[in-house]
């Protein structure tokens, strides 16, 4: 099988040299040329024909957000990973590259102490998605679980709304929370995989285009009918039962499924509160987080929505539910809200479509 082929477009030698040498080590990729800005970059796709693209977010002469609305412009289907800065400013361009058309990002490696482990940081985190993007040489699946998983009695009641999203995650809230009517009056409660900084703007730009309220999560938030709450990046977001209503607990325990937030924790949490009172809501992203957790939803009698193959990103933690038979519909994105706004209003259960 031919090896995936890399344009790196950075303006920092460094940034070109440390991804030259994290994709080229990879058998299965190969970095077929570099481009230190987005005019460079143009031509060379056009040249090269690769497979995928890494953009620098802030570039001279053509920065990484012109240059993937001229990439769009042309060609819809190339599969182009931002890299980003953590700063305000990166969370800010990176979202709106998001909703341009970028298939994912990866943040810039900040304050690891040395090459060795930025270089890890990227390897970790780049490599991955590069894979998982151009659909080849792709490790299968996660297995389904190996505890037999017996659902309680469907309560017939939905309390809370929890989603849980990863890889292509942003975009698929948008579309879901934009669906949702300003009457919804049920909770939500949100774990994005993103990092600190990111997800106070991803909350602001969900707000912005719901007719619900969105906003980051802060510790000891009470939930609210027609609230959503986004758990903030790097901590992770559960629930308790006060006098004064269920709020959130926020920490930075130690990643689960090597996220932090991780959305196991979150649905675990609301099973114990709630039991089987709840709405799950699984959408795009990669690797398995949310399925154990579903599965203890199961086991209280809950509902569990995934988002279907067709229109993810990636079906890797939707998939993993769904292989995993926890799963009581697997919908097309544009389906979710409604299906969401139905179970909220009726109580009914959500049939499966597959």
């Amino acid at each position: 099988m031919s090896r995936i082929r890399v344009l790196v477009v950075d303006d920092a030698v460094v940034v070109r040299k440390l991804l030259t040498t994290v994709i080229d080590e990879d058998p299965d990729l190969e970095v077929v040329g570099i481009a230190a800005n987005g005019a460079i970059a143009l031509g060379k796709i056009e040249q090269l024909k690769p497979d995928i693209v890494t953009l620098d977010v802030e570039m001279p002469e053509m920065d990484g957000i012109s240059t993937l609305r001229a990439i769009r412009q042309r060609d819809r289907s190339l599969p182009v990973i931002m890299f980003s800065t953590l700063t305000e400013r990166g969370a800010t361009a990176t979202l709106e590259a998001l909703a341009l058309g970028a298939s994912d990002y990866v943040t810039k490696p900040a304050n690891v102490g040395s090459v060795d482990a930025a270089m890890d940081a990227v390897r970790r985190e780049l490599i991955p998605k590069i894979k998982a993007f151009c659909r080849r040489n792709v490790p299968p699946p996660p297995p389904p679980l190996r505890v037999k998983v017996v659902p309680a009695p469907a309560t017939g009641r939905c309390e809370l709304v929890a989603i849980g999203s990863s890889t292509g995650g942003p975009n698929a809230l948008s579309t879901v929370l934009g669906q949702l009517p300003a009457g919804f009056d049920k909770p939500i409660v949100i774990a994005q995989h993103m990092p600190a900084v990111f997800t106070r703007y991803l909350a602001q730009r969900l707000d912005g285009c719901s007719r619900i309220r969105v906003r980051e999560a802060e510790h000891g938030d009470l939930l609210e009918p027609g609230l959503a709450l986004v758990a903030p990046g790097d901590h992770h977001m559960s629930l308790r039962r006060t006098s004064a209503g269920v709020s959130v607990v926020l920490d930075q325990s130690a990643p689960v499924n090597f996220c932090r937030p991780a959305v196991d924790v979150l649905f675990r949490s609301a099973a114990d509160v709630y039991g089987g009172d709840v709405l799950a809501v699984v959408l795009t992203g990669m690797g398995h987080d949310g399925r154990d957790g579903c599965a203890v939803l199961k086991q209280r009698g809950a509902t569990v929505i995934v988002q279907d193959q067709a229109s993810s990103v990636v079906w890797g933690m939707p998939g993993a539910v769904h292989q995993s038979g926890l799963a009581d519909a697997a919908l097309p994105l544009d389906d979710v809200g409604a299906a969401i706004t139905q179970r909220a209003s009726s109580g009914a259960r959500t049939r499966e479509r597959i």
